[in-house]
């Protein structure tokens, strides 16, 4: 099994930043796809980032339109942390954001059904 749990949500003004933070512990994978989706009320689950690994230096990053370039993903694999880094915040960025894990390499990651594991969540709320 794989724990995986988010930390850094809060309320932040349009325009801030904030940093989510999702520790991984438990069973490892010598390669992982790791992705973060949000959830507004009243919509679906929607893909945000997602960061693929299969060893060595070389990892993969991927971005829903509506935040490239302005969301950057990463990880630390020595902390099994992975982070998103989230500037210039909109209201319509505000959502549950949960990480979640695949032990797939490059296999469905924009798509939910594609990870074994999830995290919690932790809300995120941009004010206008």
């Amino acid at each position: 099994q794989v724990q995986l749990v988010e930390s850094g949500g809060g309320l932040v003004q349009a325009g801030g930043s904030l940093r989510l933070s999702c520790a991984r512990s438990g069973r490892t994978f010598s390669t992982y796809t790791m992705g973060w989706f949000r959830q507004a009320p009243g919509k679906e689950r929607e893909f945000v980032a997602a960061i693929s690994w299969s060893g060595g230096s070389t990892y993969y990053e991927y971005y829903a339109d509506t935040v490239k370039g302005r969301f950057t993903i990463s990880r630390d694999n020595a902390k099994n942390t992975m982070y998103l880094q989230m500037n210039s915040l909109k209201p319509e960025d505000t959502a549950v954001y949960s990480c979640a894990a695949s032990p797939l390499f490059r296999v469905g990651v924009r798509e939910a059904a594609s990870y074994n594991y999830w995290g919690q969540g932790t809300q995120v709320t941009v004010s206008s």
